[in-house]
């Protein structure tokens, strides 16, 4: 009997509690992805097509999960246009004709300036690591090295648009070097992967990610990261409405 006990308790010792463990993984790789405060990064996002393609170029302050804006540097026609997210609203300006428009849910899955990102993929209004169930899945190795492999189902109150998301988080830096997400059909929609990753002021960051979707394995979106600081101080109201209109 004393064996048997003594062999219990090393095989319950040699499995680990997934479903608590999976959840840590998801917030420490939010923490190299959204830093401790406040940040602040530059980019430029290249759309490629069979017969075609575009750079625009972004600056982006965010503070949490809470408030982010975003805002259209280049090309000229497109200078000037903003996102604002602010708790759980969305705003976006368009100073071409001078309008403000809030974002319903509705337009979450919708293209984000023609690119084959959503409105939800870049400014997620929902917490990874609070608004979904995790589960670990088990270890895959995703550009040779070893990840990983978490699976992330909303919460039945959370308005989201995929049904999951399947994250590949690298296992010494913490970075999602690769993510799918499905719809309600359980059908891939699309794959980003995050490559080039670079140590910044003490986060692991991803600077090049690529986004492909499934049904048009011919289309590409690509943001570099030119430009990335943690160190910065962020007030809420620097994230109005006012603000998003008159920023450069």
């Amino acid at each position: 009997m004393k064996i048997q006990i003594i062999l219990w308790v090393f095989l319950m010792a040699a499995i680990p509690s997934w479903g608590q463990d999976a959840r840590e993984i998801i917030r420490k790789a939010e923490l190299n992805r959204l830093g401790d405060a406040a940040t602040y990064s530059e980019m430029t996002m290249t759309i490629q097509r069979p017969d075609w393609s575009r750079e625009m170029g972004i600056k982006a302050w965010s503070k949490g999960q809470d408030y982010s804006l975003m805002l259209i540097t280049s090309p000229a026609r497109d200078a000037g246009t903003a996102f604002l997210k602010r708790e759980n609203e969305l705003w976006n300006w368009q100073p071409t004709i001078e309008r403000t428009i809030k974002m319903p849910p509705s337009m979450m899955s919708q293209s984000w300036m023609g690119s084959d990102f959503s409105n939800e993929d870049l400014v997620r209004q929902i917490s990874l690591v609070e608004d979904y169930e995790h589960t670990y899945l088990g270890e895959e190795s995703i550009q040779g090295r070893m990840t990983y492999k978490i699976q992330l189902v909303p919460k039945p109150d959370v308005p989201v648009v995929y049904s999951k998301i399947v994250s590949w988080i690298d296992q010494e830096r913490y970075v999602e070097v690769k993510s799918e997400a499905y719809d309600e059909d359980d059908e891939l929609v699309q794959t980003v992967t995050g490559e080039e990753v670079k140590k910044i002021q003490g986060y692991w960051v991803p600077t090049k990610m690529t986004v492909q979707p499934a049904d048009e394995p011919d289309h590409l979106t690509i943001i570099q990261q030119t430009k990335v600081d943690y160190d910065v101080s962020i007030a809420p109201r620097f994230f109005s409405i006012q603000n998003m209109k008159s920023i450069d």
